[in-house]
Parts: structure tokens; sequence; C-alpha cells
């Protein structure tokens, strides 16, 4: 085991990439940079018929959920019998310094929710959304509730007055947000990391005792290596909506105070009522277990479920706890919400894949 774990580590820098977002997908939708893609359905094609959009953070790649095979959330979900969507927010390039947040999260989930739903029975969609995905998923839902058939935030941060790091960056007098938007444009990617690395200063120490420790497993060392290969392809963000963003989320707290609109729409908490599960982790140091889980606290749904698990921010989604746990609690959970209508039949669901919006 010792000669493989010196051998394992002679030859990280050589070892072949890991094949990330490798499950099976069409692109279905594009506009600017961002795409929707539709994951192909195997055997008899999707069991379900309310189709599920995932909806990741716009400061990471949405590959984060199709990680590589036999480690990636939307394998087994199609493996499951779900149809399955997820918007690649893409790169934004200098012109989209001027993209606000009401187009990302009103106009361009909208339109993923609505190309999703057309080969729908229902004429709805599950919304899925991931750290910052799950709160623009929260907040389309709450001002546009029409076709989201339920919603799912996972570790998404809801309530931003909090004693976190985060929370006091954004909120010091000496970080102007306007200022950096109007010399930089789009916030550098490499900022928003390093205001993460700086929550757990020793996680880098800690990775590399890790690797030591399981150095002979080849297993291990793939997955780590597409954990980070996925850690260090971040993307910018557009400025008009980071400002936005932390002025009025962070600063104000405006979702929770429910003065927050969208596209000039209310977008309050409480006017959303479809069913609703909320998932946090015990040791997230990027979103607080408490400012995600009020979100069931603000709703207006009765049906409504927190999951609470160990694990941090990234691992507790992505680690082979999670397929065997979480994983398994989604798809059953929306099992549990699916309409008795029988799946959207292959005729139907190529048709939808092939409409322009």
């Amino acid at each position: 085991m010792k000669a493989k774990s010196l051998l394992n580590l002679a030859s990280l820098w050589t070892r072949a990439k890991p094949r990330v977002g490798a499950t099976p997908c069409d692109v279905v939708h594009r506009e600017n940079k961002w795409k929707l893609l539709r994951y192909r359905a195997g055997g008899e094609g999707a069991r379900f018929a309310t189709p599920i959009v995932l909806v990741p953070s716009l400061i990471n790649r949405h590959y984060v959920l199709d990680l590589m095979p036999g480690k990636s959330f939307t394998e087994f979900l199609v493996a499951q019998g779900h149809d399955v969507y997820t918007i690649d927010w893409g790169t934004p390039a200098a012109e989209d310094r001027y993209v606000t947040f009401d187009e990302v999260c009103d106009r361009y989930i909208g339109r993923a929710v609505r190309v999703a739903s057309r080969g729908s029975a229902r004429g709805k969609a599950h919304l899925f959304g991931y750290c910052l995905g799950g709160t623009l998923a929260a907040i389309h839902a709450a001002a546009r509730p029409e076709q989201v058939a339920s919603l799912v935030a996972v570790a998404a941060p809801v309530r931003f007055e909090d004693d976190g790091l985060l929370s006091a960056w954004t909120r010091s007098q000496t970080f102007d947000v306007s200022a950096m938007v109007q010399a930089l444009g789009n916030v550098p990617w490499q900022l928003m990391q390093s205001a993460f690395h700086m929550l757990r200063p020793t996680l880098g120490a800690a990775k590399a005792v890790a690797l030591l420790d399981r150095a002979w497993d080849d297993e291990y060392l793939d997955g780590v290596m597409a954990l980070e290969t996925w850690g260090s392809d971040n993307v910018s963000l557009p400025g008009a909506a980071y400002e936005r963003y932390v002025n009025e989320l962070y600063r104000e707290d405006a979702l929770m105070k429910g003065t927050f609109t969208l596209s000039g729409r209310p977008a309050r908490l409480d006017a959303i009522r479809c069913p609703t599960l909320a998932v946090t982790f015990e040791h997230d140091n990027i979103v607080p277990g408490p400012s995600a889980a009020v979100l069931l606290d603000a709703i207006g749904a009765e049906d409504k479920e927190r999951v609470h698990l160990k694990g941090g921010h990234v691992g507790a989604m992505v680690s082979s706890a999670a397929a065997k746990g979480l994983w398994p609690k989604l798809s059953s959970w929306w099992a549990a919400h699916e309409d008795a209508t029988a799946a959207t039949k292959p005729a139907a669901r190529r048709a939808s894949a092939r409409r322009a919006v």
C-alpha cells in the first residue's frame, strides 16, 4: 500500500484528467452566454412526468452536479427515471458587465423553466437550486410561481444578516462595490475565490494531509482530481447583477424583509406555496445552516421539509455519502410529489427539445 501511495503521488502531474460533466446531454436552448442542457434518458425514457431544472451557482461551473461517471448527481437522477435539465451559465464576457439580476433570475431561469415545462403533462417543472442557485430559484419561485411544481434549495442562503465572515466583508464600509464594478466591469472570480479561502484558511493543508493518507486509493484520487478541476474552473460574475446582489441581499437583507423585487414584481417568500424542501449541512462554512433553514419559516407552503446532514458545503452534495443518502432522498421526494399522469411521451419530449422560445 505504501509503494502504491508513493507511485500514485509521483504520477499526479501525469495522471489522466478525470472526465467531468460526462453525462450525455443535448443543448435545448441557448441565449447570450448561457444554455440549457437536457440529459438523455436511457432505456424507455423518463418514468416521471414532471421535469427537474437544476440551477447551479452563478460563480461555479454547473458540472459540480455532474462531476464524473459514478459520482454524478445528474447521472443518478436520469438512472432513476427523472427528466433532468440544468443551466450552464457559461462564461461572461466584457459586455456582460451590464447583465442585471433581473435578467438572470427572471428572464434566464424563467426561460429554462418554460422550455422544460413544454414537454410536461403538468406544464410545470421542479426547480432545484444549489448554493446561490438556490437563492435565485427561491426568488424566482416567489415572483413567478405559475410553472414551479416544487422547490428544492440546497445550502442556499436566504437570510444574509448573520455573523458569517462573508456578511461582515460585504457590509464593511471599506468595501465599495460600486467603485469595484465601475473599475472592473465583471467581478473577477479570483476575488470571490479568495473570499471563500478566507473562510477556511487551513483547507489546503487539510486536503494535502488527506491526499497523503489515501494516495493508494485510485478511486479517491480520481474523485479529488475531478473536484479540484471543478474548484479551479470558476467564472466571473456580471457586474450589475453582483452590485444588486451585495447591496440588496447582503446589506439590506431585502429577501427576508419582504422588500425584494424581481422585474418590478414583489418577490415575497410567503408567496411560495409549492412543496418545498430545504437541505442544510452541519459543517457548511459558506452558508450557515440557519441562514438556509429560515426559508421554511418564511414561505407560505404547507408542504415543507428540512433535511439537515453532516458535511460541508461541497462535500455533502457530491460525496459517496451523498450518493447513498441525499441523492436517493431527493429522488424519492420528487417521486412523492409527482403527478399521477403518465410520463411524457418520447415524441412530445423530442418535439419540446426542438422548439424555439
